[in-house]
């Protein structure tokens, strides 16, 4: 785990929740595949350390077939093509930023840099069973994670995107201060509801007209980072 994220998460290491939840770990590990692989599991927070958070994208379960999840909510590393709630979100994204085109890469790691927080509820999946370390604790320490965000010392105000009830249901587990923070909701990006409100949600272009009028010029996200 990142350094930062570590010494405001480190009082949640010694609870009766996460010692339960790392011994659920090791017998997982023991009898099963478990996505991401070990090294990946905290990766976003190494990618986007705490004070560089600017927008967090909060996601479920990782994705759980060979190839796939590496630690960010929606992405995917080369050679895995982008699954189509990512293909959803860079529609989106074009709509929203003109000068965005889609790249054939599914590797969010270049807006993770530049302060997007992609954050999924649940850390670890076994192999091809969705929703399989679900409840088990994880929820958590990645509340308390946003809870970090929402409460940073700096003060700063950043954009929560929520996509779908259960990440709205977060949100609000969270206590969000939305005088200080902008929370965006709308339907996920699964080709399940995307039609039902997450197209035309605007919320990329939103996020950056608000983090640039609070903060100024140039405070935005670079989308166009992603491209090829």
């Amino acid at each position: 785990m990142g350094k930062s994220w570590y010494k405001v998460l480190q009082s949640e290491f010694k609870t009766a929740y996460f010692r339960k939840l790392k011994d659920f770990l090791i017998s997982e590990h023991k009898a099963h595949t478990i996505y991401p692989p070990l090294c990946d599991i905290y990766s976003w927070s190494r990618l986007t350390p705490l004070d560089s958070v600017k927008v967090v994208i909060l996601g479920q379960d990782p994705y759980h077939d060979v190839n796939q999840a590496h630690g960010l909510a929606f992405s995917v590393k080369p050679p895995t093509k982008p699954p189509p709630s990512l293909k959803n979100i860079y529609k989106q994204i074009q709509a929203d930023i003109p000068s965005f085109s889609a790249p054939s890469t599914g590797d969010l790691s270049p807006l993770a840099a530049r302060g997007v927080l992609f954050l999924n509820s649940a850390l670890t999946v076994r192999a091809h069973k969705a929703n399989s370390h679900a409840k088990k604790g994880w929820e958590q320490l990645t509340t308390a994670a946003l809870r970090a965000v929402a409460q940073r010392a700096d003060g700063r105000g950043v954009v929560f995107f929520a996509w779908g009830l259960p990440a709205q249901k977060t949100c609000k587990a969270v206590g969000i201060d939305e005088t200080k923070h902008l929370v965006l909701k709308s339907a996920h990006p699964s080709p399940l509801s995307a039609y039902r409100g997450f197209f035309g949600n605007g919320h990329f272009k939103r996020a950056n007209e608000w983090l640039e009028e609070k903060y100024g010029p140039g405070e935005g996200i670079d989308w166009t980072a992603l491209h090829d």
